[in-house]
């Protein structure tokens, strides 16, 4: 296995952190954040133009065939500078789950998702973090030519904005979970939108009898495709997380050695160096853990346990950074104009989603 980059996922890495560099700190972030608009248009266009949106997508879709490798050198820089855009549930979730079905008439959508011509939410979590496929409550009962969706889904990012909706139903009561393409204007949807803790935009979206042709199942048995593509998901989410961490230690570290109590930087103080010397280690860690899982994401190797270990690693050394982080800046960690908290955020946010740390934990029966 490689563990390292290769020269132009470099370059596309430096290209993305350039751009955010220049367009993205933190005060254009909460201006945006604060705004009416989900995410910024002018971003999402960028992202296009950069090639980011069709990177994941195969050649024969109209992509650009890139690996998990591709998205990982680049998502550190989304979570550095805590991006908004719907990248991963509109690319890496409903995207590749249009990508799985064989049904050639969805082309048209990846080709404008790609574009960034439209974008698409993931309708698949129900509560408390739905960490399998298997837990999936939602039901699609064959009705004539086609289904009845009916039940409620939580956390879709993006989903009172998307174009189109990837959801995961269960046919029938006992039957398989299946993902159904459903548009943004379908009778019986009932959208109610909100802000995430982290400042992105998402909907609860309650299925009150929509009514779906047969065309619209994706996949009719889509449980192990789903394990594959949200593994993938939280590998780039994971590289997110372990962006906004490498933000937190250099921003905790820099503060130690300026703020000053009784004439001496707080960092020289020994709680304070032994903190600080604990989020590197923690940092470190999830580095590694990053590079490793993405070399065998690459590789073909990846197992379910594999993605178990890395989301309740980084879970857990993100929740314990974010937490030293704020313990440092004391009142100031806790505040909405500084960055930390926001980082923190992120953190907690990466750590609910498709289970948490302490669910992927009890799985390998380390806890």
């Amino acid at each position: 296995m490689d563990f390292s980059f290769s020269q132009e996922q470099e370059m596309l890495r430096d290209s993305v952190s350039r751009y955010l560099e220049k367009n993205y700190d933190f005060d254009a972030r909460q201006a945006l954040v604060s705004s009416a608009a989900p995410w910024s248009a002018e971003v999402w266009n960028q992202f296009a133009e950069l090639g980011l949106l069709a990177l994941p997508f195969s050649e024969d879709q109209g992509g650009l065939g890139g690996s998990i490798g591709d998205c990982v050198a680049f998502a550190q820089s989304f979570g550095k500078h805590l991006v908004v855009e719907p990248y991963v549930s509109s690319i890496m979730l409903a995207g590749a789950a249009i990508a799985a079905s064989d049904n050639t008439a969805n082309l048209d959508w990846i080709e404008k998702l790609a574009s960034g011509e439209a974008v698409a939410g993931f309708a698949y979590e129900e509560g408390a973090g739905t960490a399998h496929p298997g837990l999936i409550k939602m039901v699609a009962e064959p009705s004539g030519d086609g289904f009845v969706l009916s039940g409620e889904k939580r956390l879709v990012l993006a989903g009172a904005d998307a174009d189109i909706l990837v959801v995961a139903a269960r046919v029938g009561v006992s039957g398989p979970v299946a993902l159904f393409l459903v548009g943004k204007d379908a009778d019986g949807l009932n959208v109610s939108a909100y802000t995430t803790i982290d400042g992105r935009s998402a909907a609860n979206i309650r299925f009150d009898a929509v009514a779906v042709g047969a065309d619209a199942m994706l996949l009719e048995d889509a449980s192990e495709a789903l394990e594959q593509i949200i593994a993938k998901a939280i590998i780039v989410q994971g590289a997110e997380a372990v962006g906004a961490m490498d933000a937190l230690l250099s921003l905790t570290a820099e503060y130690a050695m300026t703020r000053k109590q009784f004439g001496t930087p707080i960092g020289t103080f020994q709680s304070i160096a032994h903190r600080l010397a604990d989020m590197k280690i923690a940092y470190s860690k999830a580095l590694a853990t990053l590079t490793y899982t993405a070399a065998l994401a690459n590789s073909g190797a990846i197992t379910a346990r594999d993605v178990s270990v890395f989301k309740g690693q980084l879970g857990k050394m993100g929740l314990a950074i974010g937490e030293s982080a704020i313990q440092i800046h004391g009142g100031l960690g806790l505040t909405d104009e500084l960055n930390i908290g926001h980082y923190h955020k992120r953190l907690l946010a990466f750590d609910a989603q498709f289970g948490d740390h302490s669910y992927h934990l009890r799985k390998l029966g380390q806890r």
